[in-house]
């Protein structure tokens, strides 16, 4: 990568808020001339009053094919055919729940958006990767490597991303184009709070039936969520996150894998080391620290 004071152009996805919203701000503060994938016009106008100038919004869906082509056209004339020298894969959404209960309609948009939606974004840019010397960064989660009981379709998404992950940055060899994944675990963002009144939407709309097989399970998540502050006070901030990102796309020896925060860390040693059952044993212990019962 270009080793001068400007690293070049990167795009990012999901930029409106959270993470997203972090690691844009700190690629620009880092020199990269930034496109930052949003879907509101709101969402561009607060980014923009919060940039120095280098952050340039670029309105995306990456569930539509017909949106992410239109990003294509306004990045390549913008940069006038140079390629790009990084692709950030962040946007992404969090479908939490009974496995048991959950609609098929929100496994199937989970996993448009957190799998199907970084497929066709990096399909699309990856010419333009190529062209500009650039690299990829998908953006994981733990969850990934150690799932966690009522976020099995999220896991499985984030699954998928680390395999893909791997299996790209293979293919893309010949061209010398690195591909990493962050993969962090509790990060302070916003994201809490929409966590908690999705739960509670979600709640409402069980079944008798899920309240009699699951009612200590439903009151354990609730309890966790209800009291944000418990998980924010050992959260990593977000722009730890941030500097991963940064790392990724301009060390001489990116990681393959970033894992991001104490906990996740500590997820990862359990997950790789300790064996399944214990593995288990500990994930049921933490949660029956919070009211979850593992008998019927």
């Amino acid at each position: 990568m270009d080793k001068s004071n400007s690293p070049g152009t990167v795009l990012i996805t999901g930029s409106s808020t959270g993470i997203g919203k972090v690691c844009a701000l700190h690629l620009e503060r880092a020199g990269f001339r930034v496109f930052a994938g949003v879907r509101k016009e709101t969402d561009a106008m607060a980014l923009e009053k919060e940039s120095s100038g280098g952050l340039i919004p670029v309105y995306m869906d990456i569930t539509d094919g017909k949106s992410v082509r239109s990003a294509v056209k306004v990045v390549s004339a913008s940069t006038g055919g140079s390629g790009i020298q990084g692709l950030v894969n962040n946007a992404g959404i969090s479908v939490g729940g009974l496995f048991e209960f959950l609609a098929i309609g929100d496994i199937r948009r989970q996993l448009e958006v957190n799998v199907i939606g970084h497929a066709r974004v990096t399909q699309a840019f990856l010419p333009m990767i190529r062209q500009g010397s650039g690299r990829i960064v998908f953006m994981g989660s733990i969850t990934g490597i150690m799932p966690q009981p009522f976020l099995s379709v999220y896991s499985a998404s984030k699954a998928a991303l680390e395999a893909i992950t791997d299996s790209l940055r293979l293919e893309l060899r010949p061209w010398n184009v690195p591909v990493s994944i962050i993969e962090p675990s509790i990060i302070k963002t916003p994201i809490w709070d929409k966590a908690r009144d999705a739960a509670h939407r979600t709640v409402e709309n069980f079944p008798r039936s899920a309240h009699e097989l699951y009612g200590p399970a439903i009151r354990a998540v609730l309890n966790v969520l209800d009291h944000p502050g418990r998980i924010t006070r050992v959260a990593t901030p977000a722009d730890k996150v941030a500097k991963a990102v940064v790392h990724a796309l301009t060390s001489d020896r990116p990681r393959y894998h970033y894992i991001v925060g104490w906990d996740a860390k500590l997820s990862y040693v359990i997950a790789k080391f300790a064996p399944e059952r214990m593995r288990d044993w500990i994930i049921m212990f933490l949660w029956r620290r919070l009211g979850l019962k593992d008998e019927v």
